[in-house]
C-alpha cells in the first residue's frame, strides 16, 4: 500500500521566479480519497506534478511509498502514481483509442492476457469500448478526457491523481467519473482529485485539503472543510462551499456537505429544518 508524503516542499519556477509551493507538508495514507481545492494559482497542480516526477522540488522532498521521488525517474514513478492531466490533449497522441489505452500499461510491464484485460476493463468503465478503433481526435473534448482517464486506469497504479476530471462533462459524464473514483477506492487505490467542483468534491472525497498561495490552509473532512467555521478560510481562496452546506447552515443543520446528507437530515426532522430562514 502506497503512502504519499510531502516534507517542507518548496517549488519556485525558474521562469518568472514564482514561488508556487511554499513549505507544504502533508501525509496522504494508502487508500485515502483526498481532494485538493483552492483558487487558480494556489499550487494544486504544481503539488501533484511532484508526485510523479514531472516537477522536482526546489527544496524539501516528496516520499512515494517511502522512497524520495527525486531519486526516481518519471518512468519509475509511473508504476506507482498515475496522473490524468487537466487538458487531455497534452496526454493523448496514439492513432486509435485502443492504442492510447494500451500505451501506459504496456510500458509498465503488462502484456498478453493481463494487458488485454486491463485495456478492456478501462474502455468499458469509461464508456469507450465501442470507440476502440476511433482516432482520439474524432472524439469530443469530454470523451477525450475520459480516454486520458482510461489510459491511466489501465496502468493499475496504486495511486490515481485526477486533475479537474469533471471539466466539460455533462451529468452522465460526472456520474461516470464519480463511479470510477468509488471503484478505485473500493479496490484499495489512493485517489487524489484536484477540482473546482465543490459538490463533486463533497460527494467523492473523505478528506479535503485547501490551498492558498502555495500553502495548505485547511485540512479536514468535507463536513469540516465546508462547515461555517471554515467559510472565512474558503473565501480567502475564492472557494464557495457547496449548496447543501449553505442550505443546511440556514436551516440550523450541522455537518452538512452533500445533497444526501441534507436530505437525510430533513427526513429525520432535525431542529430548524422546518423553519423558514430569516
Amino acid at each position: 500500500m502506497t503512502e504519499l508524503v510531502a516534507e517542507e516542499l518548496v517549488h519556485v519556477y525558474r521562469e518568472g521566479g514564482v514561488r508556487a509551493l511554499d513549505g507544504v507538508s502533508l501525509r496522504i495514507g494508502a487508500g485515502e480519497r483526498v481532494a485538493l481545492i483552492g483558487q487558480n494559482g494556489s499550487g494544486k497542480t504544481t503539488l501533484v506534478r511532484h508526485l510523479n516526477g514531472l516537477l522536482r522540488p526546489t527544496s524539501g522532498r516528496v516520499l512515494v511509498d517511502g522512497a524520495d521521488a527525486a531519486t526516481l525517474t518519471v518512468a519509475q514513478l509511473a508504476r506507482t502514481v498515475g496522473l490524468v492531466f487537466q487538458d487531455p490533449d497534452r496526454q493523448i497522441f496514439a492513432p486509435s483509442v485502443r492504442d492510447e489505452v494500451e500505451f501506459g500499461p504496456r510500458n509498465v510491464g503488462l502484456a498478453g492476457a493481463e494487458l488485454r484485460a486491463a485495456v478492456a476493463n478501462a474502455l468499458a468503465a469509461t464508456g469507450l469500448a465501442e470507440a476502440a478503433s476511433v482516432n482520439p481526435y474524432d472524439l469530443g473534448g469530454s470523451r477525450r478526457k475520459l480516454l486520458a482517464l482510461a489510459g491511466v486506469l489501465a496502468m493499475r497504479t496504486p495511486v490515481l491523481v485526477l486533475d479537474e476530471p469533471t471539466t466539460g462533462q455533462d451529468a452522465r459524464g460526472v456520474e461516470r467519473v464519480r463511479a470510477l473514483i468509488d471503484e478505485a477506492h473500493r479496490s484499495g487505490r489512493t485517489v487524489l482529485t484536484v477540482s473546482h467542483d465543490m459538490r463533486f468534491v463533497a460527494e467523492t472525497a473523505d478528506r479535503v485539503i485547501v490551498m492558498r498561495q502555495g500553502r495548505v490552509v485547511l485540512d479536514g473532512t468535507p463536513a469540516e472543510a465546508f462547515g461555517p467555521d471554515a467559510w472565512e478560510v474558503l473565501r480567502s481562496t475564492h472557494v464557495e462551499p457547496p449548496l447543501p452546506a449553505r442550505v443546511g447552515h440556514r436551516l440550523g443543520l450541522a455537518s452538512i456537505a452533500t445533497d444526501a446528507s441534507l436530505l437525510d437530515a430533513l427526513r429525520e426532522g432535525a431542529p430548524g429544518a422546518g423553519e423558514r430562514p430569516q
